[in-house]
C-alpha cells in the first residue's frame, strides 16, 4: 500500500486558495460548490504526484507492472476520480463518501470497476448528491454499498470486503509482495 499527503494538508505548505475554500466551509457555505472548488485546486497537483509515484513503484521488483488499485473516500473520492479516469493502470477502485458537484464529466470517463460507499445518513454528503456520482460513473461495471450512519460511520465490514474486492479485479498479489494501492 502506498500512500502520500493531498496538497496543502499535512506539512505540505499551503496556499491562499486553499485557506479560502477552507475558510469557506468551515463558515458555512455551499458545501457542495466549495467541496468541488478545493477538489479541482487540488487534482491537477494529486494526479500528477500520483502517476508519478505508480511509475516509481512499478519499478520496485516486488510490486512489478500489474495493475494498481486506488481506494479514495471523500476527498480521496473527489482527488480519485480525475487519477482515475486519466490513468489507465488503475485496474479497480474503491470510492465514495462524495456527491457528484463538479465531478460527473471524469466520472463518465471512469472505466475501471468501482465499489462506491454511500452513508444514508451522512449530513456532510446529502445521498442525492452521492447516488448522482454513483449514477455519473462510467464504468458498467460498479457496486452500490450504502450503509446507515454518517460521513464517518462506515462500517469495518466494507474494509473487509474492500480486500476482497482489489483480489478480485486485480488477482492474488505474488508470495511475499505486496499490492500498490494508491
Amino acid at each position: 500500500m502506498v500512500a502520500i499527503d493531498a496538497p496543502n494538508h499535512g506539512d505540505r505548505p499551503k496556499d491562499e486558495e486553499f485557506g479560502r475554500i477552507v475558510a469557506g466551509l468551515r463558515g458555512g457555505g455551499d458545501t457542495g460548490a466549495l467541496a468541488a472548488a478545493m477538489h479541482a485546486h487540488l487534482a491537477g497537483q494529486a494526479v500528477a504526484e500520483w502517476r508519478a509515484v505508480l511509475t516509481a513503484v512499478r519499478r520496485l521488483d516486488e510490486v512489478g507492472e500489474g495493475p494498481a488499485g486506488y481506494c479514495g473516500l471523500s476527498m480521496g473520492c473527489g482527488l480519485g476520480i480525475p487519477l482515475i479516469a486519466a490513468e489507465p493502470r488503475i485496474g479497480a477502485a474503491v470510492l465514495g463518501l462524495l456527491g457528484a458537484d463538479g465531478l460527473a464529466g471524469e466520472a463518465a470517463q471512469v472505466k475501471a470497476p468501482v465499489r462506491f460507499l454511500l452513508q444514508w445518513d451522512d449530513r456532510l454528503v446529502p445521498r442525492e448528491r452521492g447516488l448522482a456520482l454513483f449514477d455519473a460513473l462510467g464504468t458498467p461495471d460498479k457496486t452500490l454499498h450504502a450503509n446507515p450512519g454518517g460521513h464517518g460511520d462506515v462500517p469495518s465490514f466494507e474494509v473487509d470486503d474492500e480486500v476482497r474486492f482489489f483480489a478480485r479485479h486485480l488477482g492474488q498479489p505474488r508470495s511475499g509482495s505486496s499490492s500498490t494501492k494508491p
